[in-house]
């Protein structure tokens, strides 16, 4: 029976979210305004902080690689999910097609949450030893950080096609219940003994999760020890502000991220785990740029400089378009 299932090319559709087409059309908008929006704004942020000379220190060099990270992992899932609302077909995926966007979905969203312990350690340094930051967080080390992310996601991302390959199916059509290719959902349509494919999630889920998380937590004992240390209460506070994002942004992350993968596979019902996917697949690349620019006052006149730049380009450019207008018509 194994053998025959292994010779099966199976192909996958995702679960409707309701069957009538009215709502389907609203989700289907929905979607389409969050992932524009995450578009409009994580984009800005990369440009503005590559522009702007006054924000090329670590700190914004590692909220645009953030930003970034959230256009793309935002990119894997959104398009797709729109075409899958909008089609009036159901629309299969083959296993290698599913099994390639989860490692892609799993490399950039692992390079989420270790980037974000990168950034702890980074205020961690900038607070508890001021004094050495420049010499400590020099752009050769934020460069090696930001690569050896990469590559280290990278490596544990493509560990899971051995784990995918050796899933069996015992059809050729099945339906996932989620709206994208995600370990967890593939477990729950395979057929025979998953308890090996179930502790190689468990296992990836710790270290891309728990071991950043309490590094993250680790960094921030050392800078709440240094901040109840300064005398004025200003200071104090100027210290904390540059941390306040960063922290409701790995709440929000890590929370909906740990009640997918770090709970098991049975803990969770179909719904409830699409309502989490939707939340940190559409919701949170939204709200990740609205949480540092509205919390960072440097980020903002940034934006609002070259907002006025680009305002004062375009005014300039439409005054020469009405005087060749006149020339012309004289």
């Amino acid at each position: 029976m194994k053998s025959e299932n292994q010779t099966l090319n199976p192909e996958f559709n995702f679960q409707p979210f309701t069957t009538i087409p009215e709502m389907k059309w609203l989700i289907f908008w929905t979607f389409l305004i969050l992932y524009v929006l995450c578009l409009l704004g994580n984009g800005p942020i990369v440009f503005i902080i590559y522009t702007v000379s006054s924000l090329h220190n670590p700190m914004y060099f590692f909220l645009a690689n953030l930003a970034f990270l959230e256009i793309a992992h935002s990119s894997i899932i959104a398009p797709f999910a729109l075409a899958t609302l909008a089609s009036v077909r159901k629309i299969y995926v083959s296993l290698g097609g599913c099994g390639t966007q989860l490692v892609i979905f799993t490399f950039l969203g692992g390079a989420d949450c270790i980037l974000l312990a990168i950034m702890a350690y980074d205020r961690c340094v900038a607070i508890c030893r001021p004094l050495n930051y420049p010499l400590i967080m020099t752009w050769r080390m934020c460069v090696s950080l930001v690569i050896g992310t990469w590559a280290m996601s990278g490596f544990l991302s493509v560990q899971l096609c051995p784990f995918i390959l050796t899933l069996t199916f015992c059809g050729n059509r099945m339906e996932i219940s989620n709206f994208f290719c995600d370990l967890p959902a593939l477990v729950k349509v395979a057929c025979g003994n998953t308890d090996f494919q179930e502790c190689a999630l468990y296992i990836l889920s710790i270290i891309y999760l728990t071991v950043p998380f309490i590094l993250i937590c680790i960094s921030y004992v050392f800078i709440a020890v240094a901040i109840i240390r300064i005398p004025s209460a200003l200071g104090r506070q100027r210290a904390f502000s540059t941390c306040s994002s960063h922290i409701m942004v790995v709440l929000i992350q890590f929370s909906c991220t740990s009640l997918i993968y770090l709970c098991p596979v049975s803990c969770l019902t179909a719904t409830q785990v699409r309502v989490v996917s939707v939340f940190f697949t559409f919701f949170t690349p939204v709200l990740n740029p609205l949480i540092y620019s509205l919390r960072n006052k440097e980020l903002k006149e940034a934006m609002s400089r070259s907002l006025r730049r680009i305002m004062l380009s375009q005014k300039k450019s439409d005054n020469l378009i009405n005087k060749g207008e006149k020339t012309c018509q004289l």
